[in-house]
């Protein structure tokens, strides 16, 4: 029996005892979610390199089938890419000014909606919140996923500022561009070009925390159309993604055709590599992650 399980079964107060004992059932069933995540992803990469289920089972003392069972169940490792245990998926107010009131942006209540699903899907635990429209938000907590581009917060605005590739700013004839350091490209929205069309460029990448003690997942869109072509690529590719990056820091740009009528998008690319966000870059090549 452990110390943790002694001392709340020696809690007298019984409004207490309960509430301690749901706060760690709680935090115990995170712990066995990622702790199975944990055992797929390793009986899962040393399958990859060869080894039979057999011979995992022989090294580890388990059975042949036992080892299958965990091949093919519990929750997929690429999960992880969102967090681990529980997640907050943070999208932004915008302030009307004609009207004077708070309001969001269909597309941002889709992206935080659809992000949600696929956090869940993978066994995580989810909560949502608002970036209130004064931009200020605590960057400083676990499991952060943030949809919200950086002139709405001065916060994300800085965090973003980190990325030593990718940097957003505003062209000579005022629309938000990003430019990679790299290769001197300006990548623009369609909505922004003459003639204008129904395209948009999102970004994401996992960013270093400004406390210093761990990181947060970033989208954003010049439009709100390309954080949906980013959730899109998420939620059909994740896989592939989590395969290239894990769980490192990096950033990229996704390109999105998307229906002018509905703003759902028709067709999501990688327009660059996974770009490292530390300084030595992890990943050299063209893109690898591509829908159609």
């Amino acid at each position: 029996m452990s110390d943790e399980l002694q001392r709340i079964m020696a809690i007298d107060d019984p409004y207490l005892l309960l509430r301690e004992v749901t706060t760690r059932l709680a935090d115990a069933q995170q712990e066995v979610t990622e702790l199975a995540r944990l055992r797929r992803r390793v009986v899962q990469d040393l399958h990859a390199q060869g080894l039979s289920y057999a011979q995992i089972a022989a090294k580890a003392g388990l059975s042949r089938g036992r080892i299958h069972q965990i091949r093919h169940t519990g929750p997929a490792p690429e999960g992880a890419f969102l967090g681990r245990g529980a997640v907050t998926v943070a999208t932004p107010l915008r302030r009307d000014d004609e009207r004077g009131r708070t309001v969001v942006a269909v597309d941002d209540v889709s992206s935080g909606k659809r992000l949600e699903d696929l956090a869940r899907s993978y066994g995580l635990d989810v909560t949502s919140e608002h970036v209130p429209v004064s931009g200020e938000i605590d960057l400083n907590r676990d499991g952060l996923v943030v949809v919200c581009g950086p002139r709405m917060s001065q916060e994300m605005w800085e965090t973003y500022g980190q990325d030593p590739v990718l940097r957003w700013e505003r062209a000579e004839d005022g629309p938000w561009t990003v430019v990679d350091r790299r290769t001197g490209t300006v990548y623009r929205s369609g909505q922004d070009s003459d003639p204008a069309r129904p395209y948009d460029v999102g970004y994401i990448g996992r960013l270093s925390r400004p406390d210093g003690s761990g990181s947060l997942l970033a989208i954003a869109g010049i439009h709100t159309q390309g954080s949906l072509g980013v959730v899109q690529l998420l939620a059909n590719d994740l896989n592939a993604l989590w395969g290239q990056v894990g769980d490192r820091r990096f950033s990229t740009l996704v390109g999105v055709e998307y229906d002018p009528e509905t703003s759902e998008p028709q067709s999501v690319e990688l327009l660059c590599p996974c770009i490292g966000t530390t300084r030595r870059r992890r990943r050299e090549g063209r893109p690898r992650v591509a829908l159609r």
